[in-house]
């Protein structure tokens, strides 16, 4: 612990994002908030003004502000970033300003980074769910991944720079992230209170008036409720505040969330059903997007909507971590989203 009046300096970017609003709002909200020095990467001033009603200092700027990113980090013993899990500038940025910070004062900084479970992804065009099942735990499976997969690019300097020994690296990839938000930031009205990847399907499904498959939508990927992964970035936190030198970190601190695995053709048969009960859509069996209608909707994304990703946060569930939202809260939050975007798309 060390600097602004001896309290922890935490910086957090993407805190007003679906994930890291949630984190923001139980910093604020947590026990020992008094002794936190809370920062965050905001973009706008009137979100600056009313972050600051929380107790956080705002940091007006973008995740381009690579010279922003460095002294904020260099001012840190926590980072904690939630923003583009693919931005390799800004993560070089950070671990500049956290080399920094260690070389400055001798101390080793923390970084939780978030990634995703693309990164043990396949390419199975939806055709078929047989994919090897990672678990977190098995570092030496995953440290074996292609550097070309999705997120590698930014995991493995990350993961360099811990071995470098001037940050200790932890890395949180959760699956789908699904459901509703709540909190002092959607209180405020600067949180995104919506998810990112099953909303493209949404948007095509209303835009069709009805809700279909890639391939034989077979392929399966992990799911996580929003709050329970916003509870591991804590759950996290807490326990390396804690006891530092027992919560893995670098090449062995990858933290999977998921509660639950959900294929391709159970969303597009739960959104066309909810489509029925909102009135959208008439009564229909969803079938296989053509070749046409995925360059149509998806252009070159739609090969990434059908693949496999089967992951096991063992390691994360080992830290403490418990998923209260399991399969059934995934299929319940499809509808509510649904009108969402139906309600949107009709203004």
């Amino acid at each position: 612990m060390s600097s602004s009046q001896n309290k922890l300096n935490i910086f957090v970017t993407g805190g007003t994002g679906y994930i890291g609003g949630a984190v923001i709002s139980r910093l604020v909200q947590h026990p020992d908030t008094k002794s936190f020095e809370i920062s965050a990467l905001v973009r706008t001033a009137d979100k600056a003004k009313k972050l600051e009603t929380l107790g956080v200092r705002p940091v007006i700027g973008s995740y381009s502000d690579l010279k922003v990113l460095t002294e904020e980090a260099a001012k840190a013993d926590f980072v904690i970033a939630l923003a583009d899990a693919d931005a390799l500038p800004a993560a070089e940025a950070i671990l500049a300003g956290l080399k920094q910070r260690h070389e400055k004062t001798g101390t080793v900084p923390k970084l939780i980074h978030t990634s995703g479970s693309a990164f043990i992804m396949d390419n199975a065009k939806g055709m078929h769910g047989d994919h090897t099942i990672y678990s977190d735990l098995d570092a030496d499976a995953i440290a074996a991944l292609p550097e070309t997969a999705p997120h590698r690019h930014v995991d493995m300097p990350i993961i360099a720079a811990n071995l470098e020994g001037y940050v200790r690296s932890y890395i949180v990839a959760p699956g789908t992230v699904f459901g509703t938000v709540s909190g002092p930031l959607v209180d405020l009205g600067i949180q995104n209170e919506h998810s990112i990847q099953f909303p493209l399907l949404f948007k095509v499904a209303i835009a069709r008036k009805r809700a279909d498959y890639i391939g034989l939508g077979k392929n399966i990927w992990p799911a996580v409720e929003v709050n329970d992964t916003a509870d591991l970035f804590l759950t996290l936190f807490d326990a390396i505040r804690s006891k530092p030198d027992s919560v893995p970190y670098g090449r062995e601190g990858i933290y999977f969330a998921e509660s639950s695995e959900y294929t391709g053709y159970e969303i597009a048969k739960a959104t066309s059903q909810a489509l029925v009960e909102l009135g959208v859509s008439q009564p229909h069996e969803p079938t296989a997007f053509t070749p046409e209608e995925l360059d149509q909707y998806f252009g070159k994304f739609w090969p990434f909507l059908s693949t496999n990703s089967r992951a096991r946060a063992d390691r994360s569930r080992a830290l403490g971590w418990k998923a209260i939202h399991g399969k059934d809260a995934l299929l319940a939050s499809i509808k509510p989203e649904l009108e969402y975007y139906w309600n949107e798309s009709s203004k």
